[in-house]
């Protein structure tokens, strides 16, 4: 015989809520295990090129030479600084270029009048390649933090500001209407129909201005940077240490992937209301 209180906790096990969040887990390990095999192989294949002398060590390293080269940054205290340098860098200039972003974006995208008077500039400066900023920036403000953290805040702009823009201009028109029938008034209809339905659009410009916002980065920190990976990649091509350049890269790539996996998480968080192929579990 089952008693109350047993039976309640054995609904709360079975909870629809908690069997979801297990799932969810599950779908992450599942992508983490799966979307880890390829580049596994490919370091175990490199590393046995490398010791067979199939590739020339001074060319390219094997992995095992560049992860030695990562803990002996790590012990002697200047990794630290040069991955919190450049990270701050981009965390900065992805905050400015998406707030500023969201703010044009929003107006562009809301009002018709706004998008014929301003998107055709925006345009223009869209195609304008990114490393044509930077001897402007250097002129206007120098080579410090300001002129890097500005270009980086360049190439987030543009990816956010488009995809805000299609967002707000993809809304369907029925929900609007209903809104209006409603009687919302225009800041309710942007807070509970607009924002909502052009989110998806927002996240993945986010994700996109990210990673042109570390792309950004590289070449905002090889304008005359002491210190951040980009300046490591300088030392290492100026030494001809290619442990150095390679670690560089590898570093990049694995913050790259931290924060874009950090977007990731808020994207699933914030669209589990979707009902979508990826949200099925």
């Amino acid at each position: 015989m089952i008693s109350e209180t047993q039976k309640w906790k054995l609904g709360q096990r079975a909870s629809p809520q908690k069997l979801s969040t297990s799932k969810g887990l599950f779908k992450m390990g599942r992508g983490f295990v799966l979307g880890s095999i390829l580049p596994v192989i490919l370091l175990i294949a490199w590393e046995i090129a490398a010791k067979t002398g199939l590739l020339a060590p001074h060319l390219l390293p094997a992995p095992s030479v560049i992860l030695e080269k990562i803990i002996s940054m790590y012990t002697d205290g200047s990794l630290f600084g040069h991955v919190s340098i450049t990270l701050t860098r981009v965390l900065l200039g992805f905050a400015i270029g998406t707030i500023a972003a969201v703010v044009i974006g929003a107006v562009v995208g809301y009002a018709k009048t706004a998008e014929q008077v301003l998107d055709p500039l925006f345009q223009a400066f869209r195609s304008i390649p990114s490393l044509a900023w930077v001897p402007l920036f250097i002129l206007w403000m120098g080579i410090g933090e300001p002129s890097k953290i500005s270009l980086i805040a360049v190439g987030v702009f543009f990816p956010v500001y488009l995809n805000i823009v299609a967002g707000i201009q993809g809304v369907d028109r029925k929900l609007i209407e209903v809104g209006r029938i409603y009687q919302l008034t225009p800041f309710q209809l942007t807070k509970r129909i607009i924002l909502p339905a052009a989110l998806p659009s927002f996240i993945t410009g986010m994700r996109s201005g990210l990673g042109l916002g570390w792309m950004f980065v590289v070449a905002a920190e090889l304008m005359g940077a002491s210190e951040g990976l980009g300046y490591l990649l300088v030392v290492g091509q100026n030494t001809y240490s290619p442990d150095t350049v390679i670690a560089s890269i590898l570093l990049f790539a694995i913050l790259g992937k931290g924060t874009d996996a950090l977007l990731k998480w808020i994207e699933y968080r914030s669209l589990k209301w979707q009902d979508s192929i990826n949200n099925q579990v």
